[in-house]
């Protein structure tokens, strides 16, 4: 009976602790390949056409999903989550201007949730992918040790002790399980939140305006997405969607300042983006993309009145 309500009690809580987390499935109905980014997190090291998140355990998140044809904009999207314990399903859809959005399609009690399809993958929210190209090995190690005839042996069965005498030519054995991951290519994704570096990133300096700044990548693709558009205003408009949900470094800001025609515009997007620099010790160098000294003086100025 004791037992009975150890299971019972265990069942429960974990029903209970399932219920204070979410999960988020994102496809694409073309079948075009993307890479998720929760939060600023990249979820999936290669890039799919159907990714559950599973592990969200608050209401709202920032979701953007690159394309693996850096022609298609990339899309961003707020999820919220009504209640927990709740799967969400979104899909990338088509609308009839030819722009790609994110649109719900269902949620359901995590209880009644669909078992993974066999092309979806399945990532715990936040948790680095393995450097493509690596193999994880387990090996089992047994050690027998004899044991004098008509001995107690003690055994270990599913987590129980049990006791027994034993006769003729017993013996005692033990295992040992050993992993090893054995790297056979160095050129995969080494860390998923920073695709292309092959450790975590240094500690941020002391006024960093946020965490580690875009992979190259991320960076590449960013500038592609805003130099496909034709008016100015369309440019900084997606410059500043971009380094609202991304870090970036002080390079990466003259980088883009470069994509804009205008001073004015240039000196907009460098007030914008100083907030969301990760190293802005180094914010003298997006100096080099005004045109005038004015400029420079007036981004001084700006900044002397943000500490």
């Amino acid at each position: 009976m004791k037992k009975t309500n150890v299971i019972i009690l265990l069942l429960s809580l974990g029903l209970k602790m399932s219920a204070q987390t979410n999960n988020l499935i994102v496809f694409d109905q073309q079948g075009e390949r993307f890479y998720a980014i929760l939060n600023g997190i990249r979820e999936n090291a290669d890039p799919q056409t159907n990714v559950k998140i599973t592990g969200l355990n608050a209401n709202t998140y920032k979701l953007k999903l690159i394309f693996q044809d850096s022609t298609k904009p990339a899309i961003d999207k707020t999820v919220y989550f009504q209640d927990m314990g709740t799967e969400e399903t979104m899909s990338v859809v088509i609308k009839n201007s030819g722009e790609h959005v994110l649109r719900y399609v269902s949620a359901v009690p995590l209880a009644q949730a669909a078992p993974p399809a066999p092309d979806q993958t399945v990532i715990a929210y936040g948790s680095p992918q393995p450097m493509a190209g690596s193999t994880t090995t387990v090996t089992q190690q047994t050690t027998a040790t004899a044991v004098p005839n008509g001995a107690s042996v003690g055994m270990n069965v599913n987590g129980m002790n049990v006791g027994m005498t034993v006769t003729g030519v017993p013996v005692q054995s033990t295992t040992t399980v050993v992993t090893t991951t054995t790297t056979t290519s160095s050129s995969g994704d080494a860390y998923a939140r920073d695709p292309g570096m092959g450790q975590a990133p240094p500690p941020a300096p002391v006024n960093a305006g946020c965490a580690m700044p875009m992979s190259d990548w991320d960076y590449e693709s960013a500038k592609k997405t805003i130099s496909a558009k034709d008016f100015e205003n369309t440019k900084l408009d997606i410059a500043k969607q971009i380094v609202t949900s991304n870090c970036v470094s002080a390079e990466q800001v003259r980088g883009i300042m470069k994509l804009f025609t205008f001073e004015n515009s240039k000196l907009d997007f460098a007030k914008f983006a100083y907030a969301h620099t990760y190293d802005k010790g180094n914010y003298f160098k997006v100096n080099d993309a005004f045109e005038f000294d004015s400029s420079a003086t007036d981004l001084s100025n700006y900044i002397s009145t943000q500490h």
